[in-house]
């Protein structure tokens, strides 16, 4: 009988396994074929070439994993201030990577070096690069407080290398975040194969690395030199394998990587003011299911400021001002071990990894400021501050890529004057209404006061007549933005009508507390403005990426488990 039984399961087992392979055998692997055509990808002869190898996303330097997700936006435990600046909206963020820390004066200093290096400020056609970008050291001036130390020393000396850097405008942030990007950029491809390390450098004020040229007219980067372009020996390689017939078509090896092949990292930026909510409540530490259980005022657990944990009962938990003349506590035995700012990482990260959300300094984010958040129009990424550009194209269908003598400076309202382009850059203008025509998502180029601050929504909108300047929404200073085209600094005109508001299109969102501010001001929902070319000692920055590909991952340094 069991003889029987062991007969009949291989007999079973025989049949199923059969019918498996019969199953795999009818079942075609498109990995390297496609499903569209059934022709080979990735042939030696030529064709379409993929990366059929691409699994996920890693993390740039600098950045951790923040998995998307629902949360209520604006939601604020306190509110003495009484106004309509943090109405609760829920909000859906798409996941993305985010930098572990502030960015510190060291990692700024890296791009000083740079910029003075390529654009040495010893040379008259090239010095408002350099100084455009300095960070204001004079922020910690006080005409009754004695802070020459951090004036002299605070950037520069490596005794402040792990501080936060302050002095710095939201102009001067984004346009660290765009060099960040082309750096890391180079060196994936100096990683891939594609250029030699001794390339990164050689760079010249004419011949730097853009990303988007790369990606665009790879043959126009380095000021055209195809040599530093092809010097890695992957790209060398590969040039040896191409081949070209008698009709002139080129096959076999690419020389050049393109968006498609995954090897380039998205854009370093700013983090939206929905970004940096989300990430710095860090809500995954309460969640059950698909709800959050209880109610967090700060990035950390708990209602309080002090720790609970019996090692460090009683330690604050960030660095704030804890009340009239008290920056850091007793001496001897400190409330919070800093007075100013204090080193990155000198307290607790949050759930998702994130160190100094709250304290510290407070933070830039990319969103212009408006009292409410629309969210009866959005509730997916929410952003406002689109501009929308493309690339500027010659009468020969090439792309306008920027040269020495088209750098374009702006003077900004504080007469500082900064580079909005710099060599290798691919030009970019306005959208026209010929991209926009028959569209229903978006109408123009400059969104940043759609459906708040335009015509339509201003108390004095006629339709059909011309509205007086002087009634618009906002009655904010107007300044006169003056670009120049040469290192000639020109003065700006400085509204000298009175005014009520300081909320334009110029002025930006920035989020958390910061060693200057009481408790009220580290709940992660607080919000508070600032003009976008003015800078003080207490708001610096961290950058942010947005992930490509899906939702969650399974091989990346994320957020700990719920609890």
């Amino acid at each position: 009988m069991r003889m029987r039984k062991k007969t009949v399961f291989r007999a079973i087992f025989t049949i199923a396994l059969g019918v498996g392979l019969v199953g795999c055998n009818n079942s075609k692997n498109y990995k390297n074929s496609s499903r569209a055509t059934g022709w080979d990808i990735n042939s030696k002869d030529g064709g379409f070439q993929y990366d059929t190898d691409y699994k996920e996303q890693e993390p740039a330097p600098g950045l951790v994993f923040i998995e998307g997700g629902t949360f209520t936006m604006g939601q604020v435990q306190d509110d003495v201030m009484h106004d309509w600046n943090n109405t609760p909206t829920q909000q859906h963020v798409q996941s993305f990577y985010m930098d572990e820390t502030e960015v510190t004066n060291r990692m700024y200093l890296e791009y000083l070096d740079w910029l003075k290096r390529v654009f040495p400020p010893s040379q008259q056609n090239y010095r408002n690069i350099y100084y455009g970008a300095l960070p204001d050291t004079l922020v910690w001036r006080n005409r009754l407080g004695y802070n020459e130390t951090m004036v002299n020393n605070y950037l520069r000396h490596p005794a402040y290398a792990e501080y936060p850097v302050v002095g710095v405008s939201w102009v001067q942030a984004a346009e660290f975040s765009k060099w960040r990007t082309d750096r890391v950029n180079e060196k994936q491809l100096v990683d891939a194969g594609y250029i030699s390390e001794e390339t990164l450098y050689k760079t010249e004020p004419g011949a730097t690395f853009s990303t988007e040229t790369y990606i665009n007219a790879p043959s126009r980067v380095y000021g055209g030199n195809t040599e530093m372009t092809q010097s890695g020996k992957k790209s060398q390689k590969l040039a040896g394998n191409q081949s070209t017939d008698s009709l002139g078509n080129t096959s076999g090896g690419k020389q050049y990587v393109q968006r498609k092949d995954g090897i380039l990292y998205p854009e370093y930026r700013l983090p939206t003011e929905a970004e940096w909510e989300y990430a710095a409540l860090g809500l995954v530490g309460i969640r059950d299911y698909n709800i959050y259980r209880g109610r967090k005022k700060y990035p950390w657990d708990g209602r309080y400021t002090r720790s609970g944990d019996l090692r460090k009962q009683g330690d604050q938990l960030a660095n704030f001002k804890q009340g009239a003349g008290d920056y850091g506590g007793i001496a001897g035995w400190s409330d919070d071990g800093a007075d100013i700012t204090a080193p990155v990482m000198s307290y607790e990260a949050n759930d998702f990894g994130l160190y100094d959300m709250a304290g510290n300094v407070a933070e830039w984010v990319a969103d212009v400021y408006r009292p409410i958040v629309d969210d009866e129009f959005n509730d997916f990424n929410y952003y406002r501050g689109n501009v929308y550009t493309e690339n500027a194209i010659n009468e020969d269908g090439t792309v306008q890529v920027v040269g020495i003598d088209d750098i374009k400076y702006d003077t900004l309202s504080t007469g500082k004057v900064v580079a909005r382009n710099l060599p290798g850059e691919i030009v970019q203008k306005p959208i026209t209404e010929d991209e926009t025509y028959m569209r229903t998502n978006f109408s123009k180029s400059d969104n940043r006061d759609f459906r708040d601050g335009d015509k339509s929504s201003s108390r004095y909108y006629q339709p059909f007549q011309d509205v007086d300047n002087s009634k618009r929404m906002y009655n904010s200073p107007d300044f006169d933005r003056i670009a120049i085209g040469d290192t000639t600094q020109a003065k700006p005109k400085y509204d000298d009508k009175e005014r009520t508001t300081l909320i334009s299109d110029d002025v930006r969102v920035y989020k958390g507390g910061s060693w200057r501010d009481r408790a009220y001001w580290l709940d992660p929902a607080q919000r508070r403005f600032f003009p976008q070319d003015m800078a003080t000692d207490y708001i610096g920055f961290r950058n942010a990426m947005s992930k490509v590909g899906a939702k969650s991952m399974d091989n990346v340094k994320r957020a700990r488990s719920a609890k």
